[in-house]
């Protein structure tokens, strides 16, 4: 009985966790929905003209466009700068010089 007790105490405890993530992401309010509606229409789409063989393709570009000024505004906020381009390396002579013998 006291083996059941333990079993039933460790299972317990090791499905708590499971259950405290399942309902970590919040779903959207009204005013984030709206607000990213009134993005997308700002990026070009402009839902009462778009037609049955049109509509993937309009909205999956605003999207793009939104997701590319996101992407832009939230590199401009982090306060490091731009991504470093370019190359380097070490242990050459300089000038490309072979070592006097």
């Amino acid at each position: 009985m006291k083996s059941l007790v333990k079993a039933v105490a460790l299972v317990v405890v090791l499905a708590a966790p499971v259950a405290s993530f399942a309902q970590s992401e919040q779903p959207l309010t009204r005013a984030e929905v709206q607000a990213q509606l009134k993005q997308i229409e700002q990026a070009g789409y402009q839902p009462g003209k778009s037609t049955d063989s049109s509509y993937p393709a309009d909205i999956q570009a605003a999207e793009a466009r939104v997701a590319a000024q996101n992407a832009t505004a939230q590199a401009d906020t982090t306060g490091y700068g731009p991504t470093a381009t370019g190359s380097s390396q070490a242990g050459g002579n300089a000038g490309g010089a072979s070592p006097a013998q």
